[in-house]
């Protein structure tokens, strides 16, 4: 049963679990959790090991129950401590751009934004979408921070203030993203397909979706991309109640992927995350060789069941400034796209 441990239900109760609570009690445990040991966090808090430890039993004195567990190897979260933690995270975001903001208003910093940009984008989107914002931040008198993590299909980290703003995929209609959540869209794109060449007769170079799902297929982890990986699995399991995916075995290397793939025992097929432009059929039929003699064939889906359409998302309650610079960032590359395959939001 999920605890629900938020701070404000902390700061609502009015009662001694929330007596002497402060801002510190809540970077020690993002702390923690971060490093993955009391030893690397204090240091990295420039703290002694023994003060964190005694002031993270304090908090969970406070809260009433185990934020972590500690083992030999490190630490873990209990579910509390996942509720809290998020929270805290929530709280110090809000507070330090808080802060920011308060001193653009008096001149003493310049305006920043903080952009996040996940894992395993196509490299020309993100290229691309990057430097155009750069250079109209730099026009707008406007800084940019990067952040390198994941983008959920809600784009949470954007929703909690973490982030001001980021490049993704919109996995749902644009009136089903929660506020106050703003896009506009840069494109359609799709993965590749990967089938071993036994099940590619000929120069086939189209498969049907419920042919897929009969295999293995390798996609995934699900933390790099929550989105699109949701996505596809609810598309694929139209035809195929229980199918899952497969995790990689090596992640940031698609020919040893291929290579396990193609000395797989049964069928199995490799999905990469959005790659290329949706509609683009260069590439099908084209054979990989891996381990040794066993060959792989890049294939297209019937259909295009399988895309993600890349976006900018940014809070709609940013200062109207930031939000142009979003906007002519967005707008410059449709106008740059090809205007069949793209289209403002």
């Amino acid at each position: 049963m999920t605890q629900d441990i938020g701070l404000k239900q902390l700061a609502g109760r009015g009662s001694a679990a929330n007596a002497g609570l402060e801002l510190r009690h809540l970077r020690y445990l993002v702390a923690v959790a971060d490093a993955g040991t009391f030893t690397h966090a204090a240091e990295r808090m420039f703290i002694a090991q023994p003060t964190l430890s005694q002031q993270i039993r304090r908090l969970e004195e406070m809260v009433g129950t185990p934020l972590l567990n500690r083992r030999r190897d490190g630490v873990q979260l209990t579910e509390a401590g996942s509720v809290l933690l998020e929270e805290s995270r929530t709280v110090l975001s809000l507070l330090d751009h808080g802060v920011t903001r308060s001193r653009q208003a008096a001149g003493l910093e310049r305006p920043r934004l903080r952009f996040v940009l996940p894992p395993n984008l196509p490299e020309r989107l993100a290229v691309t979408t990057s430097s155009r914002l750069r250079s109209t931040a730099h026009a707008a008198g406007t800084d940019v921070g990067w952040l390198e993590a994941p983008l959920d299909a809600e784009f949470t980290i954007i929703r909690q203030r973490r982030a001001d703003a980021g490049l993704g995929w919109l996995t749902s209609s644009r009136d089903a993203l929660p506020d106050p959540i703003d896009v506009m869209t840069l494109g359609e794109f799709e993965p590749e397909v990967w089938i071993p060449a036994a099940a590619a007769i000929g120069d086939r170079q189209l498969i049907g979706l419920c042919e897929l799902a009969d295999m293995d297929v390798i996609h995934g982890p699900r933390r790099t991309s929550p989105g699109t990986y949701d996505a596809w699995r609810a598309v694929m399991r139209a035809g195929r109640p229980s199918f899952e995916f497969t995790d990689p075995p090596f992640r940031d290397s698609l020919p040893m992927t291929l290579a396990f793939a193609a000395t797989a025992n049964r069928p199995t097929a490799v999905l990469t995350s959005p790659l290329h432009d949706a509609g683009d059929q260069g590439a099908y039929g084209v054979r990989r060789q891996v381990a040794d003699s066993y060959e792989m064939v890049r294939v297209g889906l019937q259909r295009r069941p399988l895309t993600a359409t890349a976006v900018v998302a940014w809070s709609g309650d940013l200062p109207r400034h930031l939000q142009q610079v979003l906007f002519d960032t967005a707008d410059a590359g449709i106008a740059s796209a090809d205007p069949s395959s793209m289209e403002a939001a």
